[in-house]
């Protein structure tokens, strides 16, 4: 079994659910009293907050490469960047350790294809869903089709990214926006809808929505299991 790299507390209420969803997943394939080797190491959000809200992505980038750099030091085979929104720097990350990243977008992606499935919806932060360092990489590596909502929409999900789910606070209202955004995207023509954010699943199931939900904690997680394990 090879040693994930966690790098994660972005916020640490999804990497929780990381570290749960990869232990269970290992104990389900192995049996026993089998758990994952793995290695954490989990940041102050609330610094990466302020750096991203005040466009100083340079020094958010530095701080994510010493934690990359901590957990190769640490003996992990290859690193799980444990959020959506900081794959923003994936690639200067992947420059500066020498064990490989497990991109949460193509493990997404490929859970997406194996359904069949060509035209998604995209939630997330205002970064994920606007820029095109992650919907435009399904689009140009994997030959997706991407849609977003509206811009006073993408404002409505990300503020319940940061002021209640990053805190732990699930609210049924916030639920509800979330379901009629989705179905407006419905409405549009998807056929899936990615929870690009890894806390969105705090609030959202498969049983809210019509559709096919990607829940990129849990894809990620799992798929983190299979190169641990070897499995294709």
């Amino acid at each position: 079994m090879k040693t994930i790299g966690l790098l994660g507390g972005m916020s640490w209420e999804s990497s929780s659910e990381y570290y749960r969803i990869i232990n269970q997943t290992v104990n389900r394939k192995l049996g026993g009293h089998h758990s994952a080797k793995s290695v954490m190491y989990s940041v102050d959000f609330e610094e990466i907050k302020k750096l991203q809200h005040n466009d100083r992505w340079d020094e958010a980038t530095e701080l994510m490469i010493k934690g990359a750099q901590y957990i190769e030091e640490g003996g992990a085979d290859f690193l799980v960047i444990c959020t959506n929104t900081m794959h923003k720097m994936a690639s200067e990350i992947e420059q500066d350790i020498s064990i490989p990243i497990l991109h949460i977008a193509d493990a997404t992606a490929k859970r997406i294809k194996d359904q069949g499935i060509s035209r998604v919806g995209l939630l997330g932060t205002k970064f994920t869903m606007e820029e095109d360092f992650y919907k435009g990489r399904l689009i140009a590596n994997h030959n997706l089709k991407v849609n977003i909502p509206s811009e006073k929409e993408r404002q409505i999900v990300h503020d319940i990214i940061y002021k209640e789910l990053c805190l732990g606070k699930i609210d049924s209202d916030s639920k509800s926006a979330y379901q009629k955004i989705i179905n407006g995207l419905i409405n549009d023509g998807i056929e899936g809808a990615i929870l690009g954010c890894t806390e969105i699943s705090l609030l959202i199931n498969q049983n809210d929505i019509s559709i096919p939900i990607f829940d990129t904690t849990e894809i990620h997680a799992q798929a983190a299991v299979d190169w641990a394990l070897g499995i294709s």
